[in-house]
């Protein structure tokens, strides 16, 4: 037996299944309808389809041929009005049962238009149910009186065979609801879980440089009056602190411009601008041109990571020298990285006598902050811890498991 993924893959099926696909609903059921009506004619099936008055044969002639179309041809329209092709083909079939034409192919066409009902029927589906019963029962009773040797039991064996086809539609159609709900509220999902990813990165960028640049300022204006010579180099780190912002936004806004794969694969091609581990170095000189003493090291070997895992560790600690300069301004900071062979560890510990503010509590639901960080580091699986110290002063520990990128 051949494999349909088989099939699929030679290009010129794939091709036609392809454009196959690509046509309307009007289409593809026109096409449906003209096959049926063509296999109708075949001698080898006239005799196979839906039977239930028995009456005497009656000769074909045009009504005949008329009637037989009239059960195949609505099928063209079953998705774009079901009702009515029902409706076409349900009273085409009693007719040709009712004047005792010989069984037909066509009669499969009600088959279809019962499923079709049940599949693709938006309103009114109670409704044409009950009509459509009301229907078979106004048949069985006609095809009685007219002589069908048919009894009781065989009108109720053949409508619960119709009843079970239009179910069957029906079915199908409760699943199709189903996968498009869960396909809308996974797309919200993953909308909402974008936004708050956004709602990170602008504050992570925005809060650190704008801090940085108010501390940068405040010295720069102290330095006027005190140190003139000195305030040059103050408003030079304002300058260089504004130009870093902006490439970090541009960079981010770049990102966000692309969708789906493309996002992605934009990031993993740029991963060398993005903010990684190899720029936290960028971070400490920044705050110690600020005027917070930062002291920096590095224990194992660096090596290359994912760019999800560099990108949360350099949040990790831009968060934290942001919060000592908001919190702690002038004291002592020290930012130490281990690199292990399965994880990173982030230690930021600021200096301070006992008592001194933490930082604000943050918002767990507002997706900012070390809020924000406890998030992003937990969907890498790693954990962070955020605190006042015993001895004084407050405390970032964070550790990020993951494997070194394969060159």
């Amino acid at each position: 037996m051949t494999d349909p993924r088989t099939l699929r893959s030679h290009p010129f099926l794939r091709a036609a299944l392809d454009r196959w696909q690509e046509r309307d609903a009007l289409f593809k059921d026109g096409v449906l309808a003209l096959t049926l009506t063509a296999l109708t004619f075949v001698p080898t099936l006239s005799g196979v389809g839906a039977q239930i008055g028995d009456l005497p044969e009656r000769p074909p002639d045009a009504l005949g041929a008329a009637l037989v179309l009239a059960q195949t041809l609505p099928l063209a329209a079953r998705r774009r009005a079901p009702a009515a092709c029902l409706a076409v083909v349900a009273g085409a079939f009693a007719a040709h049962q009712a004047l005792g034409y010989a069984t037909t192919f066509a009669s499969v066409g009600l088959y279809l238009a019962l499923y079709s009902a049940g599949a693709h029927q938006v309103r009114f589906r109670r409704g044409l149910a009950a009509v459509t019963g009301v229907g078979y029962a106004a048949l069985a009773v006609v095809l009685d009186r007219l002589g069908s040797p048919q009894d009781v039991p065989d009108y109720l064996a053949f409508g619960l065979i119709l009843a079970a086809v239009r179910q069957v539609g029906s079915t199908v159609r409760g699943r199709r609801t189903e996968e498009a709900e869960r396909r809308r509220l996974a797309a919200e999902a993953a909308t909402a879980a974008e936004r708050a990813r956004i709602a990170r990165e602008l504050h992570d960028v925005v809060t650190h440089h704008v801090t940085a640049m108010v501390v940068q300022a405040d010295a720069a204006q102290f330095l006027l009056t005190s140190a003139p010579e000195r305030a040059g180099e103050g408003l030079a780190a304002v300058s260089d602190t504004g130009r870093r912002a902006l490439t970090e936004l541009r960079y981010l806004l770049g990102v966000l411009e692309a969708t789906g794969e493309a996002a992605s694969a934009d990031l993993e091609r740029t991963g060398g601008r993005a903010p990684a581990l190899g720029r936290v170095g960028d971070l400490v000189e920044q705050a110690r041109s600020s005027g917070q003493p930062v002291e920096f090291a590095e224990h194992g070997e660096r090596r290359q990571r994912s760019v999800d895992v560099e990108l949360a560790a350099y949040r990790v600690v831009q968060e934290a020298l942001t919060n000592a300069l908001k919190y702690a301004a002038g004291q002592s900071t020290r930012v130490v990285l281990r690199h292990g062979g399965e994880h990173i560890g982030i230690e930021v510990t600021t200096d301070g006598p006992a008592g001194v503010p933490a930082p604000r509590r943050p918002d767990l639901t507002g997706g900012r902050g070390l809020a924000g960080l406890r998030a992003r580091v937990r969907m890498l699986d790693g954990e962070l811890e955020a605190g006042p110290r015993p001895e004084g002063g407050f405390e970032v520990r964070a550790t990020i498991p993951s494997q070194p990128v394969q060159e």
